[in-house]
């Protein structure tokens, strides 16, 4: 293992930070309880960022939050129908508590900027022929919140062994943290309650660091956001900055104890055919021998990468970094390994190894039957590095050319019961087919690259060669093509060619020798 650093020192501004907030694309065509889970996701990341001392990155989170929630959101056109109700009043809630960070982080922020333009307030910036700053890459990582401003950066190539060190370090102690949850008294289903009650859920952070045996009661605010989410039975009102303090604080505290009602919802499939079909009166049992359409040509596949790839810095002592590690106070940021087309970076995403082997044993039984499985990818953020955790086979209804989760809401209840689980994309079997996205594939994908831009999907063909792919859609063209698609029935052309690429390296996916993972298996047969 190499050690390695880039100096990105430049900090953002909170007017850069803004700007990059709000540099995301808002599709009516997506459900708003899609974009619901979008905003859980974001809640749950800033949170991470915010407790590593990333606040750059954790004000964008939050800011990218309170723009969707307050301002995309409710002009929705299905905004108002009785099925979101539920979840657009629980996002409110959480709104006055998010600007309140937001504005504990603003003062360090600005400080750091101001220090550093005062600092440099001669040194001009590098610039191209045409006048516009030099495209290196050191330029995009100063436009990463997640990146400006640290003095340190590590590549994820040379330093995957020290980033599974890490991994398991945090993993470990959010362990730690939890066992005192349960040494303290508190239930798992408590705990759960007062998880999606909280935003920060400090209160168990509070457990772990002093023993102490009952949470805290001294937030009005933690308070108000908790009885809120129990109750849900308020007006149902377009969100604007002049109401968000009236609606957060107008309900009254309710009374009723035990868990809250209402579960983020899970996403739903994109493609048409998803709300046609009855999945309750289909059958469980589908015939391999029936007469499918023909098949379309598969979709071309072409592998773009980013045109410039980070230039590797001079080594340094791996005995140093690693040292290091025991300093509580140590911070540790993995820079981007790879970006967009559009040009925004991808986040590492370090994959163990023998994970798609393991999954393959539990899909066995279905492959063997010539029937798909899939499951999903599950994990954290670390240090500014995507680390898969586990996979989860949710219940699901299978057939020879697809796979279908159903009983969505026992599945997000589990991922939502774990601490900082965020679902990072899916891997699922082509029991006789080759390796490549479906037009199916490609529309199931497309809601979890919505939700995290670095989602994956991962294709196991275990009878063909190459046996298996990492993929991601193109942005652009990939994902536009695809959101504008309403094309019916499970296999149809899509115009643009170019619409998936590899994800592996020189992608963003790498795989991570010795990284811990498990796989949860839902199904009730199993």
């Amino acid at each position: 293992m190499a050690g390695s650093s880039f100096q990105v020192a430049r900090p953002m501004s909170i007017s850069e930070i803004t700007e990059k907030a709000q540099d995301f694309v808002f599709d009516e065509s997506i459900a708003p309880k899609t974009w619901l889970r979008t905003g859980e996701t974001l809640l749950r990341e800033a949170q991470i960022y915010e407790r590593e001392r990333n606040d750059q990155q954790a004000y964008m989170l939050l800011m990218r939050y309170t723009n969707l929630i307050a301002d995309k959101l409710p002009k929705h056109p299905a905004y108002r129908q009785p099925e979101n109700k539920q979840g657009v009043l629980a996002s409110v809630k959480t709104l006055k508590e998010v600007m309140r960070i937001m504005e504990d982080l603003k003062p360090q922020i600005n400080a750091r900027y101001d220090a550093y333009m005062e600092k440099n307030k001669n040194r001009e910036m590098p610039v191209d022929i045409d006048g516009s700053r030099a495209s290196t890459w050191a330029n995009f990582a100063a436009s990463d919140p997640a990146v400006a401003g640290n003095t340190t950066t590590l590549d994820a190539e040379q330093n995957s062994q020290l980033a599974v060190k890490l991994a398991h370090k945090e993993i470990r102690r959010r362990d730690a943290a939890r066992r005192a949850v349960r040494q303290a008294g508190v239930s798992e289903r408590e705990e759960h309650r007062r998880r999606t009650a909280g935003l920060w859920d400090g209160w168990d952070s509070g457990l772990s660091r002093d023993g102490a045996s009952t949470s805290r009661d001294d937030d009005e605010m933690r308070r108000n956001m908790e009885a809120s989410r129990r109750k849900m039975d308020g007006p149902h009102k377009i969100v604007s900055d002049e109401v968000i303090n009236r609606q957060v604080n107008s309900r009254p505290t309710s009374s009723r104890s035990g868990a809250s009602g209402y579960h983020y919802p899970s996403i739903t499939r994109s493609q048409p055919v998803r709300y046609q079909d009855n999945l309750e009166s289909r059958s469980r049992s589908i015939s391999p021998k029936r007469n499918l359409p023909p098949r379309p040509p598969k979709e071309t596949f072409n592998p773009v990468y980013e045109s410039e790839p980070p230039p590797r810095p001079g080594k340094e002592s791996v005995d140093s970094i690693e040292a290091s590690m025991s300093d509580p106070k140590a911070t540790f940021t993995f820079r981007p390994s790879a970006y967009l087309e559009n040009g925004n970076p991808l986040r590492t995403i370090f994959l163990p190894p023998t994970l798609r082997t393991e999954f393959l044993k539990y899909a066995e039984s279905n492959t063997r039957r010539n029937l798909e499985t899939c499951g999903m990818l599950c994990g954290t953020v670390i240090s500014n590095a995507i680390f898969i955790q586990q996979v989860v086979i949710p219940e699901q209804e299978n057939t020879s050319d697809t796979c279908e989760m159903i009983n969505e809401s026992a599945f997000f209840d589990y991922v939502d019961s774990q601490d900082n689980m965020m679902v990072l994309g899916w891997i699922h079997t082509h029991p006789t087919q080759t390796c490549f996205m479906s037009s199916r594939d490609l529309h199931t994908h497309c809601a979890y690259q919505i939700m995290i831009p670095e989602s994956i999907a991962i294709v196991c063909a275990p009878s063909k060669t190459p046996s298996w792919g990492v993929f991601r859609l193109t942005d652009p063209p990939g994902m536009q093509c695809v959101r504008a698609c309403k094309k019916p029935g499970i296999f149809h052309p899509h115009e643009e060619s170019n619409i998936y690429t590899d994800a592996l390296r020189p992608g963003h996916v790498f795989e991570a020798e010795g990284l811990e993972f498990t796989i949860v298996d839902l199904r009730p047969d199993s």
